[in-house]
């Protein structure tokens, strides 16, 4: 699943962001959102988060377990 709709992605869930540096490479960081950034539902590019690690991005993927 992509990261453009808040409703699908909240705390605790694993996902694959895109930091704002790696934007032109496309590298993906894996983590476990601790909180929601983008107050928008929908966001064409991915909802903003900040990972448990601190690493601030946007949702490219939500992973399932």
């Amino acid at each position: 699943m992509d990261g453009t709709n808040r409703s699908l992605i909240c705390p605790g869930q694993r996902v694959r962001i895109v930091q704002k540096q790696d934007q032109r490479t496309g590298k993906l960081t894996e983590g476990i959102v601790k909180a929601l950034l983008t107050k928008a539902p929908y966001h064409s590019r991915g909802i903003k988060v900040r990972l448990e690690d601190g690493l601030v991005g946007r949702v490219k993927e939500i992973l399932t377990s």
